[in-house]
This record gives C-alpha cells, structure tokens and sequence, in this order.
C-alpha cells in the first residue's frame, strides 16, 4: 500500500470517527466500514440513504446499518452463507487459475512472437529465402490465433463470473429478506425488532417510546373466515400500520397477531397520539370475503404505549407495554392505554 493512500485512509477515519460519536454509533467493524465509506464519498446514494436515516433516528439503528453495509459495502464474500462463500472461493480459485494460464501463455508466446521478428529483423543480413519468410509470418499467425483463443477462454471465464456473481447477489437478497423482514407482511419481523431496540437502548433512549398492537379477536377471523382472510387481515392492518408511521417510528411484526412500533425521540403524548391515529386507521379497513361474498369491515386492535425512563432495560419497557396492552384489552378493546391525564 502507497504512502498516499496510507494519508487518505488515517483522514477518512479521522472524519468518520467524530460522526459516529455525534450520531452515538457503536464501533463495531461494519459501522467503521460503513462510515468510511461515507466520508469517503464514493457512493453518493449510500450518503443520501444514510442522511435519511440519520434524520429519522438521530442515530443508525442496528437493522439499517446491516442493510446499508451490505447493499453498498460488503462484497457478496463476506456473507455468512456457507453456500455462498463455496461457491465464490470456486469462482475465485477458477479465475485465478485461468489468469495464471493466460499470463504464462502470453508471455511464452510474447517470446516466440520476438524471435519470429527478430528473424524477419536479419532477412536482408542473411538473405533469407522467400519461402522461409513465408513460413516466419505464417507462425506469427498461429502465434495470434494461440493468444487470441487464450484470451477468448480467459474473457468467457469473466463472463461465467459476472454471471455467477449476479446470481449470487440474487440469493443474498433473499437471504436478506428471511433475516430481517417477515414473509407474509412484508414489514420487519421480530429478529430486526430484537435488534433495533437492543441498539436503541445502547445509544439514544431518551425519549424512546414503544407501541405494541394487539389485533381485536383475531381469532375469529380464522374460525369463522378461514386463516386465507386471517393472512389477508395480517397484510392490510400491516400495510394501515406502517402508512401511520412517522418521524422515525418503525413497525414490526412482533408475533402472531401482534405489532410493535418503536418510536426514537419522542414523548409519551405524542407516541399516544400516533397510536390513537393508527387505531381509527385499522377501522377503516374492509376486505372481502370471495368465498362467502360478504365484506368484512369490524377490524379493531388494541394498543399499548410504553416510553423508557433511566435503568428501564429492554425486557422491562416490552413488559409496560404488553401490560397496558391487556389493560386495553380487560377495558373493552379498540382502544389505546394510558388513557391521557
């Protein structure tokens, strides 16, 4: 490594390293990647991504700092996917390989191609006949055609590369989408909830609200409707949840029937009055039932709203929450507790 580019990488960090102070980011391996990157701007969308999220949390929660790392950092080696990491260290070592191959056939033809010239160089010293000259070029010929067909298989393993990396690519998005999000709603699950309020209490939890949201006899739904309509009312009172969200707040899938909305940089009043906002939304859902060609329109869910105080650790916020949720519930649901002093 250059000397040049040992400078500009210490400045980088010593841009970097302030900024995630400022934003209270942990110095983990991937976040010092991750803001490296962003100081040395060199992709101008992870910069406007990361603003973003910088302006709705006030931090880089855990979740997004993963995904960001891994759409615009990582290269698809450093996925944690046995099969992957195979199939690449295969591609790598074919590759290789055939560098090598090409390089040692072009220099041993680079050498016989000098001699030929060198030959053709002393046709007037020697007196060279017409026919051994003939015989000079047609080797330099073959000589072109042998690189060229080097060249040709060396640039098809590229190909084959490229290919194969595309494909790889493919599979970490998917991959992706099985950690972090759930499969039938399509919003964060609870892996990704886990880890952005473990991250949120460990950076910035004044002001941290949670919303849990318990969906009104759900099971109803499934028992009278069948779980198709069950799922079709998990996708719309998702969908209803995730609209509402502003400000930062981020919905997850918690479990079943259950919601979790977690909110940076608020106050109890007003996270209360985001989740009042989500309860009249879900009331507005209707949806059809095809089979029995009745509409259903009673959708109601029960709301539970919890902001963290000094020494409050995860487990204890989840539990004020979830026991105001039932409280809501034992009321009579449809409703959101505290109920406002």
């Amino acid at each position: 490594m250059s000397r040049e580019i040992i400078k500009m990488a210490a400045r980088n960090l010593k841009k970097a390293v302030p900024l995630m102070l400022k934003h209270q980011i942990p110095t983990t391996p991937t976040n010092y990647a991750l803001w490296y990157t962003y100081v040395s701007e060199q992709s101008p969308e992870l910069n406007k991504r990361l603003d973003t999220v910088i302006e709705q949390h006030h931090t880089c929660p855990p979740v997004n700092a993963e995904m960001l790392y891994r759409e615009y950092v990582s290269d698809p080696i450093e996925v944690d996917v046995l099969d992957m990491r195979q199939n690449l260290e295969a591609m790598v070592a074919e590759l290789s390989h055939s560098l090598k191959d090409t390089n040692l056939d072009a220099t041993q033809f680079q050498c016989r191609i000098d001699s030929n010239f060198d030959r053709l160089n002393r046709i007037e010293e020697e007196g060279i006949s017409l026919e051994k000259v003939l015989g000079i070029v047609r080797s330099l010929v073959k000589e072109s055609d042998d690189i060229r067909s080097s060249t040709q298989y060396f640039t098809g393993q590229l190909n084959k590369a490229q290919q194969e990396i595309d494909a790889l690519k493919q599979q970490l998005v998917k991959s992706e989408q099985i950690i972090l999000y759930d499969a039938l709603t399509g919003i964060f699950n609870r892996r990704a909830f886990d880890n952005d309020l473990r991250g949120s209490l460990s950076q910035s939890p004044d002001g941290l609200c949670l919303i849990l949201v318990d969906i009104d006899h759900f099971k109803t739904f499934n028992d009278n409707y069948g779980h198709q309509l069950g799922d079709q009312v998990l996708k719309a009172v998702a969908k209803r949840l995730l609209e509402a969200c502003r400000n930062g707040a981020k919905i997850y899938r918690y479990g079943g029937e259950e919601f979790a909305v977690i909110i940076p940089k608020s106050q109890l009043s007003s996270s209360r009055h985001l989740a009042e906002s989500m309860r009249r939304g879900l009331e507005k859902i209707s949806l059809k039932d095809r089979r029995k060609n009745v509409r259903i329109n009673k959708i109601t869910a029960s709301f539970g709203v919890a902001q963290w105080h000094k020494n409050l650790e995860g487990a204890e916020l989840i539990e004020k929450a979830d026991k105001l949720l039932y409280e809501a519930k034992r009321l009579g649901r449809n409703r959101v507790m505290p109920i406002p002093s």
